[in-house]
Order: structure tokens, then sequence, then C-alpha cells
């Protein structure tokens, strides 16, 4: 699988017209009953609180902080819109292709596998996507799509059981990928506050400067997403991607005290 070297533009005209804005009314065709244009479904997915371990996990913050790589919100602000482009881009086309429910998942969980070079990046993956997974199962037992993802993956990445969790929710593809965007966003800013001391409603203000820029980079994993699975083919989704989050990840990985697990 060959990995492109040319970040993507995310201001780039959005091929797939199936991919509406992050924006649009709850509806997912092939929904479950329960779970069909459920609002609530998808404010529980994007809720902090929500039992899934997100919680421990700072995004990457911890290890820049660390190294006073991140010290003030311009920081935080410079950071988060690189992540938006590059890990956010990626996962939330991960996201948008569970909410469209593959047939093969384990193809595009290995798909993920290579678009991760440090090994501590997929283990916190697959660690927040195994808990999840359990708290979606939880949440909509019925859904075919979870339960067939618990069967053939035992430890899935997490933007695809965000993805299909979603899709259980009711929610589309776009908001799928909005929701992963959101994820990245909200646990940096979130442990950004918590170990720089910042005043949160400037980190709120950092989170709502990036709205237009998650909104575009949701459409285009979105059209993305579409253009990959209906072609059955992983390589046509991004790997935009910057090596300092790679090695940070594994010097945090090593460190011997840390409050965040990645």
């Amino acid at each position: 699988m060959a990995l492109s070297a040319k970040p993507a533009d995310p201001g780039a005209p959005i091929p797939a017209a199936s991919c509406s804005s992050a924006s649009a009314s709850v509806t997912a065709p092939g929904a479950t009953a329960a779970g069909a244009a459920s609002l609530a479904g998808l404010l529980l997915l994007a809720d902090s609180r929500l039992p899934a371990g997100g919680h421990v996990h700072s995004g990457g913050v911890e290890a820049l902080v660390d190294r006073g790589l991140l010290r003030d919100v311009d920081d935080l602000a410079a950071v988060l819109d690189a992540r938006i482009r590059t890990a956010g881009l990626v996962a939330a086309a991960f996201a948008a292709v569970g909410a469209l429910r593959p047939p093969d998942w384990p193809t595009w969980d290995v798909a993920i596998d290579v678009r991760t070079p440090s090994p501590a990046l997929r283990e916190a993956s697959r660690a927040q996507g195994v808990a999840l997974l359990r708290t979606a199962g939880a949440a909509w037992p019925a859904d075919p799509a979870l339960t067939a993802l618990r069967a053939v993956a035992r430890r899935p990445h997490h933007p695809l059981v965000l993805g299909a969790a979603a899709a259980a929710a009711g929610a589309t593809p776009t908001q799928a990928a909005a929701l992963a965007v959101h994820h990245l966003v909200g646990g940096a800013a979130s442990a950004a506050v918590r170990l720089l001391g910042l005043n949160p409603l400037t980190a709120a203000g950092v989170q709502a400067a990036l709205a237009p820029l998650s909104d575009r980079v949701s459409d285009q994993a979105c059209a993305a997403a579409t253009e990959a699975v209906a072609a059955d083919d992983p390589d046509l989704l991004p790997s935009d991607a910057t090596p300092l989050p790679e090695i940070l990840a594994e010097l945090h990985d090593a460190s011997e005290v840390t409050l965040f697990a990645s």
C-alpha cells in the first residue's frame, strides 16, 4: 500500500455529492430502528463522559508539553490546526468508512495499521476501539455492523468502531467523520487545560475557531471514504501525517511516569 507524501488540501472541492455538511440532519439509510435518526445517540458518542476510555489519552499533548513544545494557547491552536489536517483527516476518513459499513472489516482495520508507524499509537487506537466497542455494544446490542465488527476484529481500531457506532446511532458518514475530528480536538484541548492550567474558556475559543476547518476536513474525509468503499480499495483513503507525533508517542510510551496513556 503506497502512502502519499503530499498532504491533501482541506479547502479543495468535495467530489462526492453524497457527502453533505456535518451539520446536516441525522438520517442514516439502513440504521437500526432503535437508533435511527437519534440525535441523542449522536450526542452520547460526542460526550466526553461516555465510558469509552478517551479521558486517559491526551492525543500526544502530554509528550509535547513535557518537551516544551506546547506551552500556551497559541501553541495549542497551531498544534490542533496541524493535527486536524493530518491525523484528523485520516481518522475522520476511517470513521466515515465505519459508518458506510464495509463488508470486509479486517481489510480496513489493517489499512489503519499501515498509516500508523508508531506501535504505541496503534496500541492506543486499539485500546480505545475495544473500550468503545464494548460501550456501543451495550447501547445498540442489536446493531448488525457492531456485531460483525466484534466477530471479525478482536481489537479493532478506534475510528472504525466510532464510525460503526455513529451509524448505529443514526448518523451519516460525514457526521461520523466530524465525530472523529471532534474527539481529536476535544481530547487534546482538555489535556492541555489539565497539563498547563490553561483557561478553559480560552481553550474552548480555540476549538470554536477551528470549527470551519474541522467541517471542511470532515466533508473531505467522507468524500474519500465514499470513493474508497465503492471501489473496495483502502489505498484511496488519505494517509497525511507528520513524523513528530509518531516519534513523541514512542518517547512517551517509554517514559516512567505519565498522566495519560498516550
